[in-house]
């Protein structure tokens, strides 16, 4: 099992100086190898292998003696290795197309060896001993360290250890008994809609961008007012990088201690599969959607339930658990997104749309337990839950058919 640990850094200004000659040659080959691989694919139609791109490497260090003495030779290994991964991502419709990096964006090096954990120290070759904030101890096998530099000069490490499992592989453990079964309800309004089959929750949507907009707002019209190149203007830069980070840390705290409350609660959480990225085409919701996270979210759910022996389970995207009646499960023709509650046609039930709708997802992931664990009992008060088991691993896809989710590995 893999687990990564991010932990902060307060580099010297010797070693930050050294560190920013490593951005600057990982920075360079990548351009450099993306230029290469784009005239290739001109030329030729066809594109570059890993092999030929990596063979550049010796050459370039002749020629170019700054790669050799200011970077350590795995980092570059490693920017060639991410690069054909980059490449692999966007044939494969998971990324888009690589890009060429810039120095006034996020840097980033990789390490995958000769890194150490000294006491309260990271020793980090050709950089030296940097001091770190390990918060939580550094277990297992260490296998890369990634050095990260923020757009506001903040330095940070994240550790990626080979750890074994206290629990059983998912999908193969026993019948888990007295776990609780909770049903998702994601929105806008309320940003989760929790349903354990007695009882809805509702979690306000904290609207982390809207609370700084005034702010983010001030200072950017300053920035843009500045002279480009100057002090002043690199200065307000930094200033507005700093409130993007405030709401990129607050979103991050609430949803990890939102997953978190909800995963030691319950054994199996469903969710909806929903299409995020079509939903956002709707230039009146676009902010308030890519602002809530709900991706994020469901990501944390899943590594943490897998942590657990826990499971996440997906329902398709087109189920109408809103416009379905969980008492008698009628089905109503037509539901405007102002209509907030509704009494159904045929069995006269009142229901609130959300809460109903995340009931209606609880018990539709239920009924996929049942059929995919072939007709083994799933009941409301957390009877016996056992996964079906797969063969092979997977990926998570965002099909309409209703599916569970593979391991994920995260932080938090």
């Amino acid at each position: 099992m893999l687990k990564a640990i991010k932990v902060r850094l307060y580099p010297t200004t010797e070693q930050e100086l050294a560190l920013g000659k490593s951005f600057g040659c990982a920075r360079w080959y990548w351009n450099y190898a993306l230029n290469a691989c784009i005239q290739h694919y001109e030329q030729t139609g066809k594109s570059l292998h890993l092999s030929v791109y990596k063979a550049y490497l010796p050459t370039l260090k002749v020629e170019n003696p700054w790669l050799k003495e200011d970077c350590y030779s795995s980092v570059l290994q490693c920017v060639a290795i991410n690069l054909d991964k980059a490449y692999k991502n966007f044939f494969a419709g998971r990324a888009k197309f690589p890009k060429f990096k810039s120095k006034h964006q996020r840097q980033s090096i990789q390490y995958p060896q000769n890194v150490k954990v000294v006491g309260n120290l990271l020793s980090i070759p050709k950089i030296g001993e940097v001091k770190a904030v390990l918060h939580r101890s550094i277990e297992g096998k260490l296998k890369t360290v990634t050095i990260s530099k923020t757009p506001t000069d903040k330095y940070f490490a994240s550790i990626l250890c080979e750890v074994k499992s206290d629990v059983e592989t998912p999908w193969q453990g026993v019948c888990t008994i007295g776990g609780k079964t909770i049903g998702i309800d994601l929105g806008l309004k309320d940003f989760a809609i929790v349903h354990d089959g007695s009882e809805v929750q509702k979690h306000s949507n904290p609207k982390h961008l809207r609370r700084h907009e005034k702010n983010l707002a001030r200072k950017q019209k300053k920035f843009a007012r500045k002279v480009k190149g100057s002090n002043s203007r690199n200065k307000y830069k930094k200033l507005v990088g700093k409130v993007y980070e405030k709401v990129s840390n607050s979103r991050q705290d609430f949803l990890h201690k939102l997953s978190r409350k909800l995963v030691n609660e319950s054994q199996v959480i469903v969710v909806e599969n929903l299409h995020i990225k079509g939903m956002i085409q709707n230039r009146k919701l676009a902010k308030s959607i890519s602002d809530v996270g709900w991706g994020m979210f469901v990501n944390f759910l899943d590594y943490k339930l897998k942590a657990k022996d826990g499971q996440l389970v997906e329902i398709g995207r087109f189920f109408p658990s809103s416009k379905t009646c969980s008492s008698c499960s009628h089905v109503i023709d037509e539901l405007p997104l102002l209509m907030r509650e509704w009494d159904c046609l045929k069995c006269g039930t009142h229901h609130d749309r959300d809460g109903n709708a995340a009931l209606n997802i609880r018990n539709q992931g239920i009924r996929i337990l049942q059929t995919n664990g072939g007709g083994n009992p799933v009941i409301a008060d957390g009877g016996c839950v056992r996964p079906p088991t797969r063969k092979g691993k997977g990926q998570r896809s965002m099909k309409s058919e209703a599916h569970t989710v593979p391991v994920r590995v995260g932080v938090g």
